[in-house]
């Protein structure tokens, strides 16, 4: 909790810091509040009381919007309300949103509207209005409406009943299989007040108290004695980014929570540990003209002496093609994951080496030999622009971005290459219907062979070192084909695994347009052939894409055989970069179950490689045959590993957070997909990575 502020001046926002509720949601202490952290923050909260324990992961998707995913372990609790059964233990899983209406003013409260599990079973499911205002440089008051779980303390006749005679009736949830939005209920039935107070204290220690409006009719009698409205809590920051809470709970019970918050905008590192880049160095005054150098003799020399400067910087030469007053470089970057950073050290690593009559160099970044765009630089502005204050600016607005023709020639020896790599690595299964967290560790062997341009042979093999993975007996009870519900088989079975043994072509037919053809085990589940067009022009922020696949299911134990399953499928997808980070992809067709259907993905990515999203699927399987959660959806997120260790790195961690995971809208898992290698040497992901440009 950070440190409440004075009331500011008209039209200032506050500063959008705040603690959280046991919902999970930017709030007191089981109640909401109208503020929100820091644009782009990423919080975990695992919270406990008496027969309760929430792990919410809340992500502030913009200055206004908030996103929270619930999963709470609950015993001796009533799913069917005051009168059902009782059940000794359940798993619950919930969505969350706010949304900042108003910004708090010297006159004018913040003001924010929010839905509580609106896309699960319906247990926690409100929605509710509620303003906070700050009146020192110590108090700020909260004050709200409920609704659902949130009305059910102190209610009343629903005062949008003067809007329709719906607003007074709530109807009546059935928890069915979860994962469906009933709007039906939204703002219905009777309204209760709540409210609550926040004291600085200290300038880490904030003390709180509020009148809750939930009366908790699932578990009061079951789980816990409610005695009263009232809670009290104290929030303590142990050190930025980590608040410890204390609460008396409903004068029956004491709870604590702890609150765990990065924000993905920024580095623990700073700038990094790398080493620093090669300085530029600057020409004579008089050399620029000088033309009496050897084309001829020079080029097979200088194209050697810059294959050794760059690989010193991470960076492999693909391509030398030497002009008198022109070069045109072709690279693949082996460190960076911003591709800009490594046009920028090989721009500085060549200034030092190239004949002073060679004026502008065109880089040209090289995926498995597919070129991405060629990016022309004047040496002259580099001279003038390395210490210049607006140099990342410049620089960017100076430099020519254009479609790159299919990559040159190699330089002698780049192919064939062998390389093989042992690595660690971690197998997480988060929030299932049946376990908060599951993992494997263990030791993965990598192998890769290019033979010719364009030609990549990958292989993988990892064996788990420790993990539970193993220990998920949750049967399929699909009627749909099981190409993913029988995933814990696989785990059990798959030790050691063969998790890709693949065969992959990249090609360029024109400018503009990329395509790829694998064949071979694509992934651990299935095996087969996979064929993708990318149409993508190096200036626009829409690419469109075409796959199709034809693929047979392997064996559990993902060794050389196969199942009886195979399986026609593949996708038009339609990917858009909106700016400001915001990616958002449609992915169209034929799915692994034979479904038919699409994908909706949002992405939020951060110039330093964080990248926070969700998606959701909708296919023609009925939500009674899709099974518990009615439809595919979830969170994914990926954190750089440079962002980790400081260290200049590609490689990085991803997750997916699914509440269940079946088998309609499951779509083949290849690797080497091709949009996201090509966009970020496109002008819109170099745009947005260019800072980095003279790092």
């Amino acid at each position: 909790m950070a440190l409440l502020c004075a009331a500011p001046g008209p039209a200032q926002e506050l500063p959008p810091e705040a603690g959280f509720n046991t919902y999970g949601t930017p709030g007191l202490i089981d109640m909401p509040t109208a503020r929100s952290r820091r644009d782009g923050e990423l919080a975990f909260t695992l919270s406990h009381f008496r027969n309760q324990t929430r792990s919410t992961l809340t992500f502030q998707v913009t200055p206004r919007l908030s996103a929270s995913f619930r999963y709470a372990n609950l015993y001796d609790i009533r799913p069917g309300g005051p009168d059902g059964a009782v059940v000794d233990f359940r798993f619950d899983r919930s969505f969350s949103l706010q949304y900042r209406l108003f910004e708090e003013t010297a006159t004018r409260p913040a003001v924010a509207v929010g839905l509580n599990d609106f896309l699960g079973t319906g247990l926690y499911s409100s929605e509710y209005v509620v303003a906070s205002k700050t009146f020192s440089d110590r108090l700020r008051v909260t004050g709200g409406l409920g609704w659902g779980r949130l009305g059910t303390e102190g209610g009343f006749t629903n005062p949008l009943g003067i809007l329709g005679d719906r607003f007074e009736d709530r109807p009546e949830r059935d928890s069915g299989l979860g994962g469906e939005v009933r709007t039906a209920q939204w703002f219905r039935g009777d309204a209760a007040l709540f409210g609550g107070l926040e004291w600085q204290a200290t300038d880490r220690l904030t003390l709180l108290a509020e009148y809750s409006s939930d009366a908790y009719p699932n578990e009061d009698g079951a789980a816990f004695d409610r005695r009263s409205p009232l809670n009290f809590g104290a929030q303590y920051d142990l050190r930025p980014g980590i608040t410890l809470g204390l609460n008396y709970l409903y004068g029956a019970e004491f709870g604590a929570q702890v609150t765990f918050a990065t924000d993905p905008a920024t580095r623990p590192f700073g700038s990094g540990r790398g080493a620093a880049p090669p300085p530029v160095v600057p020409r004579g005054p008089a050399s620029a003209a000088d033309l009496g150098w050897d084309l001829g003799a020079a080029a097979p020399g200088l194209r050697d002496r810059a294959a050794a400067a760059l690989a010193a910087e991470g960076v492999r030469l693909h391509a030398f093609d030497l002009r008198r007053t022109h070069l045109r470089i072709e690279i693949e970057n082996l460190r960076y994951r911003a591709t800009a950073q490594a046009v920028g050290r090989t721009a500085r690593a060549l200034t030092g080496l190239l004949p002073a009559s060679v004026e502008t160099l065109t880089v040209v970044p090289v995926f498995d030999g597919v070129a991405g765009s060629a990016i022309t630089i004047r040496r002259s502005d580099l001279e003038e622009l390395e210490f210049a204050y607006d140099n990342v600016w410049a620089s960017f607005a100076r430099a020519r971005i254009e479609g790159a023709r299919p990559a040159e020639s190699p330089v002698p020896g780049r192919y064939p290459r062998f390389e093989t790599r042992i690595e660690p690595y971690i197998s997480p299964s988060l929030f299932d219907p049946d376990a908060p967290i599951r993992a494997d560790a263990g030791i993965a062997l990598g192998a890769e062979w290019e033979p010719a341009p364009g030609w990549l042979i990958a292989g993988r093999v990892q064996k788990k070192v420790i993990g539970n993975l193993d220990e998920s007996d949750r049967p399929s009870t699909s009627v749909l084909p099981r190409v993913r519900s029988e995933f814990n088989i696989y785990d059990r079975e798959g030790d050691p695994a063969l998790t890709e043994l693949s065969a992959n072509y990249f090609f360029q037919p024109r400018e503009n347009l990329y395509g790829r053809l694998s064949f071979g085990y694509l992934e651990r589940m299935f095996g087969g052939v996979s064929g993708e067009l990318l149409w993508k022009e190096v200036e626009s922020p829409l690419a469109l894409g075409l796959e199709v696949n034809y693929v047979k299911q392997r064996d559990f134990d993902q060794g050389f055989g196969f199942r009886d399953y195979e399986v026609a499928t593949g996708h038009a997808s339609l990917y858009w970069d909106m700016g400001n980070g915001f990616h958002t992809q449609v992915d169209a067709g034929r799915y692994l179950a034979g479904d038919w259907g699409a994908t909706l993905t949002v992405d939020r990515e951060f110039a330093n490689g964080w990248r926070v999203g969700a998606f959701a699927t909708l296919t023609d399987v009925p939500f009674d045959d899709f099974g518990e959660g009615s439809f595919d959806k979830g969170l994914r997120l990926t954190i750089p590993l440079d962002w980790i260790t400081g260290q200049e790195d590609r490689r990085s961690v991803s997750t997916v957070i699914r509440p269940v995971q079946r088998d309609g809208g499951q779509r083949l898992d290849v690797d080497h997909r091709l949009y996201e290698k090509i966009r970020e040497a496109h002008r819109t992901g170099l745009r947005e990575d260019w800072g980095r440009f003279w790092r």
